[in-house]
């Protein structure tokens, strides 16, 4: 039988950031816990195979733990991780991906990649907050959900994104209040680029005048421009600023990429610049090379590979992005580089794309990974392939995959925190013929 208010020794962490322990031979998912720590049980949840439990006090605490620096930790599910020192949050990390690779590929890495890091604070240039009006509170919330629950957190500023919308969640909260449709604004789209931010409201209902008004007032009186979504992503229309693209830039290969408030990219700009660069170096691609870029989305790796090798083909599943990749190619004129659009969930078609020739491959692929395009580099002039992953699972059985199927060795593997404080795991790994 399990213990009241046991007294447990945290072992490891969870892959979603809680502290792992046994207690009569079961095992507890601790939030707030870290591995080495002894904690006391709180109140509890018990499941038939695992209990989860919060904190009843810490009795001896791990000497990575520091003091969160976000007044909303442990209420907000936004972050994981503020109580664990940063070098440590990424060992963690890199211990996950190890245990990922051995566990499902059955394969271990030649060498470890340096993880690659930035500020832990103020990174997030990607976000999409909810909004909700709650009635027996009298205010509208706006934030992340509360840890382990559907609820919105009751948050007044977020210490992860990006300025200036780090200052900007009550004052949304009261904006979003102030108008006659605010039941039902479900959503706020956050997009921070070099050149300007842009909110994307998501609207149930239609907006009165005098609530457009007030939301061209906000727009100018905090410098941001303001679209509203009613409907797809095609419905996207703006409200106040100007209409020049955003844009962020690659600066060590020359490259600038407009994109849309909706469109994908990385969240975090300082770890994708790093992210581009170790890319391009691994991959290594030669005057005279073709390389092709799956899940090119933008052209994020394409472009500046565009720089360095002979040909690029970039191939992307969602039209808008690859007519968008197009358009960023010639706006750094460069001419060596396609795109075309495929459904890369499904197997690979002979699509013209499919029938040529590589020297080296780079993928990024979705959670899911990449497991129906892996055909595509049994080609026998493929040499190197580079693989961005947002998912230990996928990444493990994909290189399981190349590795025991199709003849590459994991040649290196490494993490890179494009989140910090939270559990998620982006990693990056180099194959080899």
């Amino acid at each position: 039988m399990n213990s009241p208010s046991a007294s447990v020794e945290i072992t490891s962490l969870s892959h979603d950031g809680r502290g792992v322990a046994h207690d009569a031979g079961k095992a507890v998912f601790v939030a707030g816990s870290l591995p080495g720590e002894r904690v006391k049980l709180g109140q509890r949840r018990r499941h038939r195979n695992f209990d989860e439990a919060e904190i009843a006090a810490i009795e001896s605490p791990s000497p990575h733990r520091v003091a969160p620096r976000c007044v909303h930790f442990g209420v907000c599910g936004g972050c994981a991780l503020q109580h664990l020192a940063p070098d440590e949050q990424l060992a963690a990390k890199q211990g996950h991906l190890l245990e990922e690779l051995r566990r499902t590929g059955k394969v271990e890495p030649q060498r470890l990649l340096p993880p690659l890091a930035g500020d832990p604070w103020n990174y997030r240039r990607r976000a999409r907050l909810g909004a909700k009006w709650v009635g027996k509170k009298g205010r509208v919330l706006v934030g992340f959900r509360e840890r382990l629950s559907p609820y919105l957190a009751d948050l007044r500023r977020c210490e992860i994104l990006a300025p200036p919308v780090d200052a900007l969640i009550d004052p949304l909260a009261e904006l979003i209040g102030s108008l006659s449709i605010k039941a039902r604004v479900p959503q706020i789209e956050v997009a921070v680029a070099e050149n300007a931010t842009a909110l994307v409201f998501r609207v149930l209902d239609p907006p009165l005048p005098a609530d457009l008004e007030r939301l061209r007032l906000f727009g100018a009186a905090r410098g941001v421009r303001i679209h509203l979504q009613r409907g797809g992503p095609d419905s996207l229309e703006l409200l106040a600023g100007d209409d020049n693209p955003l844009t962020y830039r690659l600066p060590e290969f020359d490259v600038e990429l407009a994109f849309e408030p909706t469109d994908f990219i990385q969240v975090n700009a300082a770890l994708n610049r790093a992210m581009v660069s170790r890319a391009v170096e691994l991959l290594a691609p030669q005057s005279g090379d073709r390389v092709l870029d799956l899940f090119c989305g933008l052209g994020n790796f394409s472009l500046p590979l565009a720089r360095r090798a002979g040909e690029v083909v970039g191939v992307e599943g969602e039209a808008g992005l690859v007519e968008r990749a197009r358009a960023n190619a010639a706006r750094n004129g460069l001419r060596n580089v396609e795109f075309h659009s495929a459904d890369l969930a499904a197997p690979v078609q002979a699509g013209s794309w499919a029938r040529l020739q590589y020297e080296a491959v780079l993928l990024d692929p979705p959670r899911a990974g990449a497991r129906e395009v892996l055909p595509v580099l049994n080609g026998p002039r493929v040499t190197r392939v580079v693989y961005i992953s947002c998912h230990t699972g996928s990444l493990a059985r994909d290189a399981g995959l190349l590795v025991h199927e199709s003849g590459f060795r994991l040649t290196a593997a490494g993490v890179m925190d494009m989140f910090p404080h939270t559990a998620h795991v982006e990693s990056l790994a180099l194959f080899e013929r």
